[in-house]
C-alpha cells in the first residue's frame, strides 16, 4: 500500500502527502544510485546493472515509470490478489523481460490498513480472512510454479503499528494529532489500555503467527524454482528517539506516520540484510536509529537465504490421521507450598489451595467425541475441565494440571459412567435453561459429600454452555434469545453465590462457531453430520442474512455474558469470584500442511472435539486462569506443544480475578464498535498474517 507506493517520502508539508514518490520506495525505488538514494533495487544494481522492474520518479501504479511497482495507496489484503494478477500480466507482456528465464524477486508487504481499520469491522479484518487473502495471493504466484517461474517472494512480516502512538501522545513532539483518526484511528486514538488497542494488539500477533504458520507449512516449497521467505524484522519496531528522549520525527513524513526518505533508507538496508540472512537467523526487530551496515554475500554464503540453502527444517506438522501416543503435557513449576493459613479471600487463592473441582455444561463438558469414532459415549474422564483419567503426562485436563499442585483434589470424573462422574453434572444436549438445575444438583452433591469440608474447602467450578442454544436459535428465537441465555446463566450463578462458600467460578465464553463452517465444508462426511448437529449455524448460505444474524447472536452471547459478570453483581462476597475465561472468543481453526482443516482435533461428527482438541481446551483454560483480567489470550492456538502450560507468577501466584488484576467493576466495561459488534470481535484463525503494502 502507501509504504511501497512511496506516499509522502520527500514531502515537506502536509499538502504534498498525496504524492507517490515511487522512485524512493525502500523495496522497489530506483531513483539516482546507491550513493545518494538507498533502496533495495539500487543495492542490487551494484551486483547487476541490468536489473529492471524498479520505479522512478512520482506517479501512480498505472504510470509507465512505476513499472513493476503495483502498490496502491490505501490497499488492504483483500486488494492483494488483484495486484498479483496485474504484476503477472506486466511481467508476461513486457518485451524487456524473459518471463520464463529471468529470476525475479518479489517483495510483498500488506496489512497496515487492515490493522488501522480492524476495530471498525473485526469480522471483515479477522485474521482468518487476512491469511486467506495472503494465501490466495501467494497461490496465484506459486500455482504449480508455472505462474511465475524462477521467483523468490520476500514476504515482509506484519509491522506492529502500536509503537507509532508515541509520536502522537508525546506533547513535546509536533505531529498533526488532529489527523490521527484519519490516518489510523484503531491504532493512534484512544487510551493506552482501551478495548480497541487491546483488540489491535491481539490481531497484530495473530496476523504475525498466521503468516509464519502459512509459510512454514512448506506449501510454497514444492518446486526448485519458487519459494516464499518471511523477512521478520518489522515484527518488533522501535521508534527513533532524539537526544532529548522524545521521538525523532526526521525519520517520518510530515504526517508522522509514513516514513520519510531517511526512514525508507533504513528500511531498505534492513530488508537487504534480511534477504541475505539465513532462515532461522533473521533479525526480528528494527530500530530506525541503528547504524545499519549493509552486509555482503560471502564466498561461503553467496546465496539469498532460503529454507533449503540454510538447511532450515520446517517445524513438524502434526499428522491428521496418526496422532502421537498421547496428548499429555509437561509442567515443571517451582514448588508451591500451601499458605500457613487457608486464604479467606478468593483474591489470594493459589492453585495449591484448590481442594474441590466441579463443572456444569453440555456435551463438550461430558467429552462426547473424545475417542473420535464413538459419539455415543460420554468420556467424562477425558473432559478438558473436569476429567481425571490418567496423569498430566498422558492426558491434559484441568484436574490433571491441578493435581500437580493439589494431589488430593476431589470431584473430577473418571471413566465414562455416571457413577464415576464426580462433581461433573454436565449433560449432553443441555442448553442455558438447564444450568440452574445443574447448579442446584452440584450444590447438593457437594453439601452431602462426606469427602469434602463444604464450608472450608476452596472449590473451582467451570461453566461452559450455549452451543446448543446457538445451534437451535433459528428454530425458536424467543426460547434461545440472548436475553434468555443471560437470564439462565445469571440464575445458575446466583445459586452458587447464595449457597456455596469459598468458590472460584470459571465462565468460559461460548466459542465463536462460524469457523466450524470451514470444517463442515471440508468433506462430504463432515457436511452431512455437522449440519444435523448445528443446523442454524451450518445450513445458511455464505453471506446470507440468516448467517449474519446468527453470527451477531453468537457475539452478543459472549458480550452480554461478559457484561453480566463484570457488572458487580458477584463482588460483595470476599470468598466468591466469577471470572470470564475468553480463550474461545475467537476461533483459531487448526489446519494441516495443505492448509485444510486438521480433523485430528475433531470427532467424527466434525463438530465435537477429539481427545487432542479437548487437551488444547484444557491448556487454554489453565493459562487463562493465570493471566490477569484484561490481558487474557482471547484465542486458542491449536498446535501440539507439551510445554505450553504456564506456571503461576512467583510474585503474584493467585488465580486472576478482577480485583487482583487491578480492576474494579466500573473499570472494565464492554464497549461496542457497532450496535451489535462487541469491541473484541473476531480474530478467527489458527493462521493469520502480514502488513502494510503491496508487491515489488
Amino acid at each position: 500500500n502507501n509504504i511501497q507506493a512511496g506516499t509522502g517520502i520527500a514531502s515537506d508539508n502536509l499538502l504534498d502527502l498525496d504524492t507517490e514518490y515511487r522512485g524512493l520506495s525502500w523495496s522497489i525505488g530506483g531513483d539516482a544510485s546507491l550513493e545518494n538514494v538507498t533502496t533495495l533495487p539500487n543495492i542490487f544494481r551494484e551486483f547487476n546493472v541490468t536489473i529492471m522492474g524498479y520505479s522512478t520518479g512520482t506517479g501512480s501504479e498505472n504510470d509507465s515509470n512505476s513499472f513493476l511497482n503495483q502498490a496502491v495507496p490505501g490497499a488492504q489484503a483483500e486488494h492483494l490478489p488483484a495486484q498479483a494478477r496485474n504484476l503477472l500480466r506486466l511481467m508476461k507482456t513486457d518485451p524487456r523481460i524473459d518471463f520464463s528465464a529471468d529470476w525475479k524477486l518479489i517483495t510483498v508487504h500488506i496489512g497496515g490498513n487492515d490493522l488501522c481499520n480492524y476495530c471498525k469491522d473485526p469480522d471483515h479484518y479477522s485474521a482468518v480472512n487476512f491469511v486467506r487473502r495472503i494465501q490466495e495471493t501467494l497461490d496465484i504466484l506459486h500455482k504449480q510454479a508455472s505462474a511465475v517461474p524462477k521467483a523468490l517472494v520476500s514476504l515482509v512480516q506484519v509491522m506492529d503499528l502500536l509503537p507509532l502512538r508515541q509520536l502522537f501522545v508525546d506533547s513535546q513532539v509536533y505531529c498533526p494529532t488532529y489527523m490521527a483518526d484519519y490516518l489510523c484511528s484503531c491504532v493512534l486514538t484512544g487510551e493506552e489500555n482501551s478495548p480497541n488497542l487491546t483488540m489491535v494488539r491481539e490481531a497484530t500477533r495473530a496476523y504475525q503467527l498466521g503468516i509464519q504458520r502459512l509459510v512454514e507449512s512448506g506449501r510454497y516449497d514444492t518446486h526448485e524454482n519458487f519459494t516464499v521467505i518471511i523477512q521478520p524484522f518489522l515484527q518488533n519496531p522501535k521508534i527513533p528517539l532524539g537526544q532529548d528522549g522524545h521521538p525523532d520525527t526526521s525519520y517520518f513524513s510530515p504526517d508522522c506516520f509514513h516514513p520519510s526518505q531517511k526512514g525508507h533508507s533504513q528500511l531498505a538496508k534492513a530488508l537487504w540484510n534480511a534477504v541475505l540472512q539465513p532462515v532461522g537467523q533473521k533479525a526480528d526487530s528494527f530500530n530506525f536509529m541503528d547504524d545499519i551496515v549493509l552486509d555482503c554475500p560471502t564466498q561461503n554464503k553467496p546465496f539469498l537465504g532460503t529454507y533449503k540453502n540454510t538447511n532450515y527444517t520446517h517445524p513438524p506438522v502434526e499428522p491428521t490421521n496418526e496422532p502421537t501416543e498421547n496428548w499429555g503435557s509437561d509442567l515443571s513449576c517451582s514448588e508451591q507450598t500451601p499458605s500457613s493459613h487457608v486464604p479467606t479471600s478468593v483474591h489470594e487463592l493459589q492453585p495449591v489451595d484448590i481442594k474441590v473441582i466441579g463443572a456444569l455444561g453440555d456435551s463438550l463438558t461430558t467429552a462426547v467425541g473424545a475417542k473420535a469414532t464413538d459419539l455415543q459415549t460420554d468420556w467424562r474422564g477425558l473432559s478438558w475441565s473436569i476429567g481425571g483419567d490418567g496423569t498430566l503426562e498422558t492426558q491434559t485436563t484441568l484436574p490433571n494440571i491441578l493435581k500437580k499442585f493439589s494431589p488430593n483434589l476431589f470431584g473430577f470424573s473418571t471413566g465414562s459412567s455416571k457413577e464415576t462422574a464426580g462433581f461433573n453434572v454436565a449433560e449432553r444436549g443441555a442448553t442455558a435453561r438447564n444450568m440452574s438445575a445443574q447448579a442446584r444438583e452440584l450444590v447438593e452433591l457437594m453439601r452431602s459429600s462426606s469427602k469434602i469440608n463444604f464450608k472450608e474447602d476452596w472449590k473451582l467450578i467451570t461453566v461452559l454452555v450455549g452451543g446448543n442454544d446457538l445451534c437451535q436459535y433459528c428454530l425458536d428465537k424467543e426460547a434461545y434469545s440472548v436475553q434468555k441465555y443471560v437470564t439462565h446463566l445469571q440464575d445458575a450463578l446466583d445459586i452458587f453465590y447464595e449457597e456455596l462458600p469459598r468458590v472460584f467460578v470459571n465462565v468460559v465464553e461460548i466459542l465463536e462457531i462460524s469457523g466450524l463452517r470451514q470444517i463442515a465444508a471440508s468433506s462430504s462426511g463432515c457436511a452431512l453430520t455437522a449440519k444435523k448437529v448445528c443446523p442454524c449455524f451450518l445450513n445458511p448460505e455464505e453471506n446470507s442474512p440468516e448467517l449474519q444474524e446468527i453470527k451477531r447472536v453468537n457475539r452478543d452471547f459472549q458480550a452480554e455474558a461478559l457484561q453480566l459478570i463484570n457488572s458487580g453483581r458477584y463482588e460483595e462476597r470476599e470468598d466468591f469470584a466469577v471470572v470470564v475465561q475468553p480463550f474461545f472468543r475467537n476461533t483459531l481453526l487448526p489446519t494441516d500442511s495443505n492448509g485444510k482443516p486438521d480433523l485430528s482435533f475433531f470427532a467424527a461428527d466434525c463438530f465435537h472435539f477429539s481427545v487432542r482438541g479437548y487437551a488444547e481446551m484444557a491448556m487454554a483454560l489453565w493459562n487463562n486462569m493465570l493471566e490477569p483480567v484484561g490481558e487474557k489470550q482471547t484465542y486458542n492456538n491449536f498446535t501440539h506443544d507439551r510445554s505450553k502450560l504456564k506456571c503461576p507468577n512467583p510474585e503474584k501466584p493467585f488465580l486472576a480475578t478482577l480485583r487482583n488484576s487491578g480492576f474494579r467493576n466500573s473499570d472494565l466495561s464492554l464497549e461496542k464498535t457497532e450496535p451489535s459488534v462487541p469491541y473484541w470481535a473476531v480474530i478467527v484463525a489458527a493462521v493469520a498474517g502480514v502488513l502494510a503494502g503491496s508487491l515489488l
